[in-house]
């Protein structure tokens, strides 16, 4: 088994990177989490002015959920004991702290649970929000294991197509024309009774996708943040299966730097994402 990942912020020297990548590892199971922590839309940080609070957020969250890990408890269960655990450090960090609902930290995760039993491997897949996640056996077949398609992203294309149309291209004046709008949609994110995002205080159980796949001996996983996944689904330089290939014989570094390079060179994405650029982050398994 190998395990490569890598995890970047947007801006490159910044200290502000809103995703986080941890891996745990015991004798049968190989526990890869990714989680993209959602950008703040507040005025200010509250709890971490250096990092951020989302930042604050992602790592709390990472290790809190690593203490839950108990043979036998599932990962529905694990989820919401650190979340409960994660929220108790908030509420007494903001003591004294007027923090408005819109500014409480959200994120999307995929968990990616490797098991190792009776010599079969087995995948099986916990995710919230936007992450993908993709297995790859030769030659080329390549799966999406969890196709999810973000509703709010045809929300938020709508918007900048009309901001567009009112010459409005800079991103950070569209940021600032969009954000009531980004801010009403954290607040209800915050208070879904089902939340299918990571949240600090959710209203009920967490509406996350889950799945399982036995895997074979050439098996490869790329589990990856929204932000690296920019290659293929926003600036179209790779399929899923070329991605997957260019970082097996590349490595996930040099396609961070080609998303990096694009990014710079390229106004497509300038018009057509809230952010010219974003946190990215990457894990790739291989079987062996």
């Amino acid at each position: 088994m190998k395990i490569e990942h890598i995890c970047a912020g947007a801006r490159p020297g910044s200290l502000r990177n809103d995703d986080h990548v941890a891996v745990f590892t015991s004798a049968e199971v190989t526990d890869i989490v990714v989680i993209d922590g959602g950008s703040s839309v507040a005025e200010r940080d509250y709890i971490d002015e250096r990092q951020g609070d989302v930042a604050w957020f992602v790592h709390a969250f990472a290790a809190a959920l690593q203490r839950t890990l108990k043979p036998g408890r599932n990962q529905q269960d694990c989820v919401w004991l650190a979340i409960a655990d994660v929220r108790a450090q908030f509420t007494n960090l903001a003591v004294g702290l007027n923090v408005p609902l819109h500014a409480w930290p959200i994120a999307a995760m995929t968990w990616l649970r490797i098991s190792h039993h009776n010599g079969v491997t087995r995948a099986t897949l916990y995710s919230l929000g936007d992450c993908k996640t993709l297995l790859y056996t030769a030659p080329a077949n390549c799966i999406d294991l969890d196709p999810f398609v973000n509703p709010q992203e045809a929300i938020l294309q709508d918007a900048i197509a009309t901001l567009k149309t009112e010459g409005v291209d800079d991103p950070v004046r569209r940021r600032e024309r969009m954000l009531p709008m980004l801010r009403a949609r954290r607040e209800s994110q915050n208070t879904a009774p089902m939340p299918n995002v990571l949240c600090l205080a959710p209203n009920g159980s967490f509406q996350a996708r889950t799945g399982s796949v036995t895997l074979a001996d050439d098996a490869r996983m790329l589990v990856m943040t929204d932000g690296f996944y920019r290659l293929v689904d926003l600036y179209v330089l790779y399929t899923d299966a070329s991605l997957v290939e260019a970082c097996i014989g590349f490595g996930l570094r040099s396609q961070l730097d080609k998303l990096r390079s694009h990014e710079s060179t390229s106004a497509r994405n300038a018009v057509s994402a809230v952010k010219s650029a974003d946190d990215a982050s990457a894990v790739l398994w291989t079987a062996a």
